[in-house]
């Protein structure tokens, strides 16, 4: 299975949780970003099978990024990772390139098994 992850949020702790999380289920981190500015510059360079996005962010959104980043990656999956899942409808997500969103608030157990499923139907 394909596990190589790009993790864009601009808090560091966040970044380093989500990267504990991910390596205790074997994936692998291909590269961390603190904007979505630099994760355009960082994706080509990693080629990550998938992309974990914070939405807001300084510099330049998850909103703004997303489309940005699927240009070279067209089957590359983004999470788009937010407090405001709730309020963030997929009329906006999903034209964007955004595979699924998911809230930051409380627990992430939903963050592996989707991790999981998106790349099992992008392989």
């Amino acid at each position: 299975m394909r596990n190589s992850i790009l993790v864009v949020d601009d808090n560091a702790p966040i970044r380093q949780m989500l990267r504990a999380v991910f390596e205790a289920d074997g994936f692998t981190i291909v590269g961390e970003a603190a904007n979505g500015v630099e994760a355009v510059h960082l994706v080509s360079t990693v080629k990550p099978d998938l992309i974990v996005l914070d939405l807001s962010m300084p510099v330049m959104n998850g909103l703004q990024a997303a489309p940005l980043l699927r240009r070279g990656l067209q089957n590359v999956p983004i999470i788009l990772l937010t407090l405001y899942a709730s309020v963030l409808p997929a009329e906006i997500a999903k034209p964007a390139g955004i595979a699924a969103v998911l809230s930051k608030d409380g627990s992430l157990d939903k963050l592996i098994p989707t991790v999981k499923a998106l790349l099992s139907q992008a392989a």
